[in-house]
């Protein structure tokens, strides 16, 4: 055990400090020449929250009833932005890094991982807000906190498997920026993150059918689980207490290992050719 230890070690030490120092970089120059600088990774969610809440919340009346509304909205919200964000910036890093890949030799997949490991520490600084929000807000923490950890995991594999596909069709074809942007906004309101899943349950006709529909999407169950586990166990659903069949309920995680393992191939599978192409 302990010669695998230091030949996995030996292997990936290198690519490690790597990855530490381009997140480093990319950390730091998002926010280079911003006066109020990494303030703005808490400022851009919460001035979004604001702005959600008092159109959707206060005056189109969008909330499940609960006390804690707010909070999982904001929550929300955040999980979304990392998604976004974690993508969109994710999508481009190889051609923007192309320069230093055919100067340095290291592996590809570093300056994907970097990019979004970037995004990471910034929904991490908004999970901290988060919670400062929920204390405020008395809300009641319970065992199924534990369970947190292994849901950001999750969000964080679609969300890498999502990146590695999308990084690698943008050598080949740039218009798929233009293309994911108009996704994402599809993809957004597809999703229960501004409107209460409760609301689509309520539908007089076909309303726990398409409540369960969207919840087999994985992006909608990752966030949906988050919030159930971190803030509201009590009143939000999830694919684990709305759909009883666990062959159904296992969809979206299948789904997302589906979308990891389709990434990771794809981009070993192309990534030779990437300088080439650049």
């Amino acid at each position: 055990m302990k010669h695998f230890i230091e030949t996995v070690r030996a292997r990936y030490h290198y690519a490690w400090v790597v990855l530490k120092g381009l997140v480093k970089t990319d950390f730091k120059l998002r926010y280079q020449g911003s006066f109020l600088g990494v303030a703005w990774s808490v400022l851009q969610p919460l001035m979004l929250f604001c702005v959600m809440y008092l159109v959707f919340a206060r005056f189109l009346r969008m909330t499940d009833g609960t006390p804690s509304y707010p909070v999982v909205l904001l929550l929300g919200i955040s999980s979304w932005q990392f998604f976004s964000e974690a993508t969109s910036v994710g999508l481009r890093s190889i051609v923007d890094r192309g320069d230093l890949l055919r100067k340095i030799h290291f592996p590809n997949y570093i300056v994907v991982v970097s990019a979004t490991m970037s995004s990471l520490i910034s929904y991490g600084i908004n999970t901290v807000v988060v919670l400062v929000f929920a204390l405020f807000n008395k809300v009641t923490f319970t065992w199924r906190i534990l369970l947190l950890p292994l849901d950001v995991i999750q969000l964080y594999v679609l969300t890498l498997g999502v990146t590695f596909l999308l990084a690698t069709m943008y050598v080949y074809f740039r218009d798929i920026l233009h293309i994911w942007d108009v996704l994402q906004q599809a993809l957004f309101y597809s999703v229960p993150i501004v409107y209460p899943l409760v609301m689509v349950l309520n539908f007089k006709s076909y309303g726990h059918m398409v409540a369960k529909v969207m919840m087999l999407n994985p992006i909608a169950q990752t966030i949906q689980d988050i919030r159930h586990n971190f803030i509201a166990p009590a009143s939000t659903p999830t694919v684990w207490n709305q759909i009883g069949n666990p062959l159904i309920q296992a969809i979206p995680v299948l789904l997302t290992l589906a979308l990891f393992v389709s990434g990771v191939f794809v981009f070993r599978k192309y990534e030779k050719k990437f300088a080439e192409i650049m």
